[in-house]
C-alpha cells in the first residue's frame, strides 16, 4: 500500500544538528517524520536498518564528508533520494554532487520554507502533478465536449484532436489512468464526426469546390522551399508517425532545436504509396500517374510505387524554384547501418547539397510487424505502449543521431510524416473479387461492396480521390473510424489476426492529421 504523506520518513545528516531545530519542527508540523544525526558513519548504520524516503546530507562534516557518504550510499542503495546541503558554492562541489546523482542541492543558510519546497517536490511532486492534471482536465472537459460537438471545419477538427492527444499523453504520464477512458470516449465520438465530415468534404477539397487545409502535396512548397538558401536544409520523414508519437519524442529534440510546429492532412488513402509520394512530388495520384504511367500497373505495392522519391523531390523543387536544387536522398530501414548513413550525410554536407532528404521506416515497420509478432503485440499493446516503444527507439536511433549532428552544425530541419495509424477494433465485411487490393483499411476493385456502407467512404468516381481512371465497374472503399475490412470467407481468421492491430490507409484523425515541424538549431 502506498504511504500517506504523514508516514514519509526523512533522515537529516548534519554535524550542526542543534541549529536545525526550527527546520525539523517546521517539517514535522507538516506531517513528515524527521530523524537527525550528526555524522556520516552513524547515518549509514541507521540507513542499513531503517527505510527512509529522503536523506538531507550535509557536505562538510567531521570524519566522512557528505560526498564520501553519498558514494557509499549509492553503492548500497542506488535509488535512495538525496539532497546535498552545504556551505560551499564552489562549482566543483556542486558538479561532483550532481555527477553522483543527487536529487537536489541546497546552499546554507537555508530557510525552513526553502527546505520544505525541495522536500515537497521530491516526495509529493508526482501526486501533486497527478491531482493538478486531473483538476485541469475536469475543468476543461465541458468546454472541450462543446468544442467537439461544434466542430465544422478542418481547423476545428484539428484543434480538438490535438488537444485530446495532449490530454491523453499528459494524463497517462501523470499516472491518472482513471480519466483516460473519458478521453478515449471523446476520441471515439470525434472519429465518428470526423468520418462524416471527410466523406462529405474531401471530394470537394480535391475538386477545388471548398477551401481545403494543407495536404500532403503542400508540405514541400509551404515548409521546405522557404528555407532553401546557401546552407543545406534537412528534410526528414518518419514514416507512419502518429501525433502522440511525435509528442513523446519532441522533448528529446527540444534541447537541440527551437521547434515551430504545424500540421497537414494526409491525402487518402493514408498509406505510403499515396501520401508519401504526394509529399515528395507535390502531386495527387492522377497527376503522378500521368507522369509515371507504369506505376499503376503494379497495384499498390509500396516497394515499386515509392522507388523514385528522390527524382520526384528534385522535379518538384525545380518546378517550385525555377532552378536545379541538389538533393541527397537516403531511405533507412535499420539502425545497423548508422555509421554509413551518418557518413553519407556528412559527405552530402561537404558537397553542399541543397536538401538532405532522409526517410526513416522504423515506426512503419514496427506498426506492420506488430500484427505478425505476438511479442511485439504484447510490448506495444495499446497507444501508450506504442508511444513508449517509439520514444525508446528514437533515443537510440540513427535518426536522432543525425538530427543532433544537424543541430551541432547549425543546419535547419523540416521534419514530418506521411500518415499515422489507428488501433482497429471492428471488422467490416466487404465483398470483392480476387483483383481487389490487399490493404485492410482501403480496397479498390471491380464490383467492390461493403456489407455496411456506413463503415466506409465508398465511391465509383475516381475523381473523389484524384485517382487515374480505373477499369469499368471499379469501386473505391476507404474505411472509417476503427473499422478494418474482412472478407466473408475469412471473417474469423482476419478477426483473430488483425483485431487490436495498428493499421493505416483509412479515415481517422490519427491517420490524417499529422505534424510537420520546422527545427531551428539552438545557439
Amino acid at each position: 500500500m502506498e504511504r500517506t504523506r504523514s508516514s514519509k520518513r526523512i533522515l537529516w545528516v548534519d554535524d550542526e544538528v542543534e541549529l536545525l531545530r526550527p527546520h525539523l519542527l517546521f517539517l514535522q508540523a507538516r506531517g513528515y517524520h524527521v530523524d537527525a544525526i550528526a555524522n556520516g558513519d552513524d547515518a549509514l548504520a541507521l540507513l542499513r536498518e531503517n527505510p527512509y524516503d529522503l536523506v538531507l546530507l550535509d557536505e562538510q562534516m567531521p570524519g566522512r564528508r557528505g560526498l564520501e557518504v553519498l558514494e557509499i550510499l549509492r553503492r548500497e542503495d542506488p535509488h535512495a533520494r538525496v539532497v546535498m546541503v552545504t556551505k560551499s558554492e564552489e562549482d566543483r562541489t556542486m558538479t561532483e554532487a550532481i555527477g553522483r546523482r543527487v536529487d537536489d542541492y541546497l546552499v546554507k543558510p537555508t530557510s525552513p520554507r526553502q527546505v520544505l519546497s525541495v522536500v515537497t517536490r521530491i516526495l509529493e511532486g508526482s501526486s501533486i502533478r497527478q491531482q493538478q492534471v486531473a483538476q485541469d482536465f475536469a475543468a476543461r472537459f465541458g468546454r472541450l465536449s462543446i468544442k467537439r460537438q461544434d466542430a465544422a471545419s478542418a481547423e476545428d477538427f484539428r484543434e480538438v484532436y490535438t488537444e485530446l492527444v495532449d490530454w491523453h499523453v499528459r494524463l497517462e504520464h501523470a499516472g491518472e489512468v482513471g480519466l483516460l477512458d473519458s478521453v478515449g470516449a471523446m476520441l471515439a465520438e470525434l472519429r465518428r464526426d470526423f468520418g462524416t465530415f471527410i466523406v462529405r468534404e474531401y471530394p470537394q477539397w480535391l475538386r477545388g469546390q471548398r477551401q481545403r487545409p494543407a495536404l500532403s502535396v503542400d508540405v514541400v512548397r509551404q515548409h521546405l522551399v522557404p528555407w532553401l538558401g546557401s546552407e543545406p536544409v534537412f528534410f526528414v520523414v518518419l514514416d507512419c508517425m502518429r501525433l502522440d508519437q511525435w509528442r513523446v519524442i519532441t522533448p528529446l529534440l527540444a534541447p537541440f532545436f527551437e521547434i515551430d510546429e504545424d500540421y497537414h492532412y494526409s491525402i487518402l488513402p493514408t498509406a505510403t504509396p499515396y501520401a508519401r509520394n504526394a509529399i515528395f512530388s507535390g502531386l495527387f495520384p492522377d497527376e503522378l500517374a500521368r507522369r509515371r504511367p507504369g506505376w499503376w500497373d503494379s497495384s499498390d505495392d509500396e516497394g515499386s510505387m515509392n522507388a523514385f522519391e528522390d527524382e520526384l523531390l528534385m522535379d518538384q523543387l525545380r518546378y517550385l524554384t525555377g532552378r536545379s536544387v541538389p538533393v541527397h536522398y537516403d531511405k533507412i530501414f535499420t539502425d545497423r547501418n548508422e555509421e554509413r548513413v551518418r557518413g553519407r550525410v556528412r559527405q552530402a554536407i561537404r558537397e553542399r547539397s541543397g536538401v538532405i532528404a532522409l526517410v526513416f521506416n522504423f515506426v512503419d515497420l514496427m506498426t506492420h510487424g506488430r500484427s505478425e509478432s505476438p511479442i511485439l503485440m504484447e510490448v506495444a499493446k495499446d497507444e501508450a505502449a506504442l508511444r513508449a516503444l517509439t520514444r525508446s527507439w528514437f533515443e537510440r536511433s540513427t535518426a536522432f543521431q543525425v538530427l543532433k549532428e544537424a543541430a551541432a552544425g547549425g543546419y535547419r530541419v523540416v521534419l514530418t510524416t506521411d500518415h499515422g495509424s489507428i488501433l482497429c477494433q471492428r471488422p467490416s465485411t466487404i465483398f470483392a473479387k480476387r483483383d481487389a487490393t490487399a490493404n485492410l483499411r482501403y480496397k479498390f476493385g471491380v464490383d467492390l461492396r461493403p456489407e455496411d456502407r456506413s463503415t466506409a467512404l465508398v465511391t465509383p468516381d475516381e475523381k473523389d480521390l484524384r485517382f487515374p481512371a480505373g477499369r469499368l465497374g471499379m469501386n473505391y472503399a476507404v474505411a472509417l473510424e476503427d473499422h478494418f475490412f474482412v472478407y466473408p470467407t475469412k471473417l474469423r481468421e482476419y478477426q483473430a489476426k488483425y483485431r487490436n492491430s495498428f493499421l493505416h490507409g483509412g479515415i481517422s484523425p490519427e491517420e490524417m492529421i499529422v505534424p510537420v515541424a520546422r527545427l531551428t538549431p539552438r545557439p
